[in-house]
């Protein structure tokens, strides 16, 4: 599942192959906007918390956003592709190599001032993120009755974190992720986002996404025996979006509200 850490890890398996080369095509049949011209050069490829960025030296930026369906691959030239090219939002071929933006639901290009989001708040896949303002940013963006799984999803207040990691982090710190966030402290607030940023960067060199030793704590897991307790792990969707949300009912107790019962 594509969260910030997969977004990173696609950027910088990406980057070598692509950086500083002279582009030899760009072909993305849903796109709309100017193109680059060939042998325009690629100057970065970057990514922020789920977005990923690729630019051009003519000033255009291409900009992808994964959510549950969308993959980057590189092939070397001539090289099978693992997925139909009917499934290709987007193809840079540069000397050598091609990468391949399968699925995506969001391709776009234009000035990145244009694409990118101004909205979202730091990225937790860096280090050096300020926490207290994250914490304000909390309080000032989000209402009080607003769930605390909810609210770790909202790239906002901070980017990178997914379905995942805000079912892991939740967890971790013992918070029910129904709560509001009216109820739940600044330190630990704070807390669950420094956990989250740890990690993010933590899983950012490997594909086995690990949370604690063995995997995952609750994610995935749905029914099966709490990793601390030996509860059964309850699941549910929540929020406006129906977002998948796993969690244990006897570590992570409730306040504030009632959660509709999961199972």
């Amino acid at each position: 599942m594509p969260e910030g850490d997969t977004i990173h890890r696609t950027a910088n398996r990406l980057r070598p192959a692509l950086l500083d080369q002279p582009l030899t095509r760009l072909s993305a049949p849903r796109l709309v906007g100017d193109r680059p011209r060939p042998g325009e050069r690629i100057t970065s490829v970057d990514a922020q918390g789920k977005h990923l960025f690729i630019t051009f030296s003519g000033g255009l930026v291409l900009e992808t956003h994964m959510k549950m369906t969308g993959s980057w691959h590189l092939y070397e030239i001539g090289q099978r592709w693992r997925k139909p090219q009917g499934y290709a939002r987007a193809i840079i071929e540069v000397p050598g190599w091609v990468a391949v933006c399968f699925s995506a639901p969001v391709v776009q290009i234009g000035p990145r001032k244009a694409v990118g989001r101004t909205d979202l708040g730091p990225d937790l896949c860096v280090e050096g993120v300020d926490f207290e303002a994250v914490v304000r940013r909390v309080r000032t963006i989000l209402p009080a009755d607003e769930m605390i799984g909810d609210a770790l999803l909202d790239q906002r207040i901070a980017a990178g974190i997914g379905n995942v990691y805000k079912s892991e982090v939740c967890w971790s710190l013992q918070t029910h992720p129904f709560d509001p966030v009216g109820s739940i402290s600044d330190d630990k607030i704070e807390a669950l986002y420094r956990r989250a940023s740890k990690l993010l960067i933590a899983n950012l060199t490997t594909t086995s996404r690990t949370t604690v030793p063995g995997g995952l704590a609750v994610y995935g897991r749905r029914g099966r025996p709490c990793r601390r307790c030996g509860t059964q792990i309850k699941q549910q969707t929540q929020g406006q979006y129906a977002r998948v949300t796993t969690w244990c009912p006897r570590c992570q107790t409730e306040k504030g509200r009632q959660a509709n019962a999961g199972s």
